[in-house]
């Protein structure tokens, strides 16, 4: 039986060098004719941790590495969102580069980001979580084009035209991202 689009670039995104970067593109263009994502009628699947497995951007930080592990923390319901970019496996826990927004649904495709604060989060130190965080001055309007998704795969187009293909992480939670760059309550 012949493997689906969808399933051609799921098994692709393993490795992505085995499919190329055209292929990539001509599978995620027979997606998103035939699957698009509709956010207003469903947006349930936008939320959770997804990772960055291909993208057509040229930035280091945008590079799919087995040593690094490039996610992205959704939770549209409380309008929160997190990019976080860290060492993978055993090593995740010395901490990383995360920047987190606030985010909308603007559309049946769109979702709007407003960037608010960046920088580093370093180890737990028993109940304290490190971490270097300053407010995020942004002077443009950011959003992205979510084009096809469903419980484990998710398309997006940036506002410079980048194409991102990511993966659910079921194992990682929202919640407990997103609490490692929150501001620490003040007592």
């Amino acid at each position: 039986m012949a493997m689906t689009p969808r399933d051609q670039l799921l098994e692709g995104l393993r490795n992505p060098a085995t499919l190329g970067d055209q292929r990539i593109r001509s599978l995620i263009e027979t997606l998103e004719r035939e699957f698009p994502a509709d956010l207003l009628r469903r947006p349930e699947p936008l939320e959770g941790v997804w990772e960055l497995r291909w993208s057509s951007s040229r930035a280091p930080y945008l590079r799919v590495a087995p040593w690094i592990e490039n996610l992205q923390v959704l939770a549209p319901a409380r309008g929160r969102a997190m990019n976080l970019l860290r060492p993978s496996g055993a090593f995740s826990g010395l901490g990383g580069i995360a920047v987190l927004a606030r985010i909308a649904i603007q559309g049946p495709q769109r979702v709007s980001v407003t960037f608010e604060r960046g920088g580093w989060i370093g180890p737990a130190l028993g109940s304290a979580q490190l971490r270097l965080m300053r407010r995020v001055s942004q002077s443009y309007p950011a959003w992205l084009d979510i084009t096809v998704l469903d419980q484990e795969l998710r398309v997006c187009r940036g506002q410079t035209g980048t194409l991102f293909v990511l993966r659910r992480r079921e194992e990682l939670r929202c919640d407990d991202l997103l609490a490692l760059a929150e501001p620490v309550p003040q007592l």
